[in-house]
């Protein structure tokens, strides 16, 4: 099983930790105020620390702090992450007056991109960032089979990346790897959309789903 170090201890945080360490995976959460964290995350067998602690600790890391702050946060961890696989959900926009996304804060570009470019010792891979949190480790409670997307420029990264999701219970035929970091741009850009879909279906879980 694999040491998944997740950095946040929000909704994302909370969606995944619990079913990875479900079946088997040694899950430690990194968070800055690690003593309420706890508190919020009664998740048995999943260690709640800091974030310097969580990074040290896990042979994957998983970014689920807020788009805005991520790049700070892990340039600052980057001694820690060296050599890792880090697995990008966050999305980094500008926001209106209710939440919703307006503008992408990496136009031309992406959150993933700028990761990998401040972070060259680290595997980036972007992925699970187009669906809604409750989404995450439970695709089939969709009526419509969502699409995970796979971005990184290491392919065996992205392998390892795929090998977690089907533990959260996708399909391999779901998972779509979409090649360098490059292609994370439009799946970014998806969370552009939300604001309008949740104004016309409500706040009902969705995700995006490429058909063929």
């Amino acid at each position: 099983m694999t040491s998944i170090a997740v950095l946040g201890s929000g909704t994302v945080s909370r969606a995944l930790a619990g079913p990875w360490r479900a079946v088997g995976h040694e899950i430690v959460v990194g968070s800055r105020d690690p003593l309420r964290a706890a508190a919020d995350l009664p998740v048995p067998g999943v260690r709640v620390t800091a974030l310097p602690d969580a990074a040290r600790a896990g042979d994957v890391v998983v970014n689920t702090l807020p788009g805005a702050a991520s790049l700070g946060v892990l340039r600052g961890l980057a001694p820690h992450l060296a050599g890792k696989v880090l697995v990008d959900v966050a999305n980094a926009v500008e926001t209106d007056a209710q939440g919703f996304a307006t503008a992408p804060l990496h136009p031309g570009g992406s959150l993933a991109e700028e990761i990998q470019r401040a972070l060259p010792a680290v595997r980036v891979v972007k992925t699970l960032n187009t669906m809604h949190a409750s989404v995450m480790a439970a695709p089939r409670t969709l009526a419509t089979p969502p699409s995970a997307f796979l971005s990184g420029d290491d392919a065996g990264a992205r392998r390892t990346v795929a090998a977690l999701l089907t533990d959260l219970g996708w399909p391999p035929e779901w998972i779509v790897d979409l090649g360098d970091v490059r292609t994370a741009r439009a799946p970014e850009a998806f969370l552009l959309l939300v604001g309008s879909l949740v104004r016309a279906w409500g706040p009902v879980p969705f995700a995006m789903s490429v058909a063929r």
